[in-house]
């Protein structure tokens, strides 16, 4: 993602209601940007790192960005003239969210991801690689957004009856929780989550005809799920299955049993692969039990 990308998202996602409490009266909809520096350089730290820098105007602290040597300033244009820079300080983002503050980035964050998500749905809904092997599931969306996106689970690909149709996260038409997740919740019972809470998305986004064909599936989508997990930006991703670890692990491996219950750091990233849940996999349960037992010893 470019800060160009992150910044027109963002523009678009500001409100009154998220604005700076004090000066909110003065909001409109011709200066968006007005009183959303705070919140805003903590997004931007969020996904491109740097030091957030404080720098006073009027007597107003006003916030943006210092990446790599360069100011980054997304919300400058709530000013009609130019700023001077020189006289600035490294403040720490814990001294930025106060209660309100915080509150209010979290729901810039929420409103941003969605939209960036959108985005890239809209890039699944008109991608044609696997259109001979696949059907679609037109206008729904990709990712399931859960209460957080400390841990994302990945899975294989949808079932056909699973809730892309059912709208329902492991749960299939009919509303009835599909086995696999009655087989996740177990595991995820010792680490104290919620599935249905938890965000999920799928390594192929559209439902395979064959399984013969999710390899080449898989290979087509890997770069939409890399967007998806850049927006979502987990502390832990947990692959379901061979097919979404091997898109995600930087190396080869031959046999899937050699890589489950590892954890590895990629891109930033880390990755614990577990066996599928589902009840075909004689290991979905037994197998996946101590891994989620030290899970469960780390939190």
């Amino acid at each position: 993602m470019e800060v160009k990308h992150l910044q027109k998202a963002l523009f678009s996602c500001y409100s009154k209601d998220l604005c700076y409490p004090k000066i909110q009266e003065n909001w409109n909809e011709e200066n968006k940007s007005l009183g959303m520096c705070a919140i805003t350089s903590l997004i931007v730290q969020d996904y491109f790192g740097g030091d957030i820098c404080k720098i006073y105007i009027d007597k107003i602290s006003h916030y943006y960005n210092l990446i790599e040597d360069k100011i980054v300033d997304l919300t400058k244009d709530q000013f009609s003239y130019e700023i001077d820079y020189s006289h600035y300080e490294i403040i720490d983002r814990d001294k930025i969210l106060t209660e309100h503050t915080k509150y209010r980035y979290k729901e810039l964050k929420k409103k941003v991801i969605e939209v960036l998500l959108k985005q890239v749905d809209e890039e699944v809904f008109a991608c044609k690689s696997c259109n001979q092997l696949v059907d679609k599931f037109p206008k729904s969306a990709t990712v399931f957004l859960g209460k957080d996106h400390d841990i994302v689970l990945i899975g294989e690909a949808p079932a056909n009856n699973g809730w892309r149709k059912s709208h329902q996260l492991w749960k299939d038409v009919n509303g009835k929780v599909l086995p696999s997740g009655i087989i996740l919740q177990r595991l995820f019972d010792i680490i104290d989550r919620d599935i249905f809470e938890t965000t999920f998305l799928e390594s192929v986004k559209c439902y395979p005809l064959e399984r013969k064909n999710l390899k080449i599936c898989s290979n087509n989508c890997k770069n939409i799920m890399l967007k998806q997990l850049e927006i979502l930006n987990p502390k832990l991703i947990i692959p379901l299955g061979e097919f979404p670890t091997r898109n995600l692990l930087n190396f080869k491996f031959n046999k899937f049993a050699d890589v489950v219950g590892n954890l590895y750091e990629v891109n930033g990233y880390h990755i614990l692969p577990i066996y599928h849940p589902s009840p075909i996999s004689p290991k979905s349960y037994k197998g996946n039990v101590p891994i989620f037992e030290k899970l469960k010893n780390k939190k």
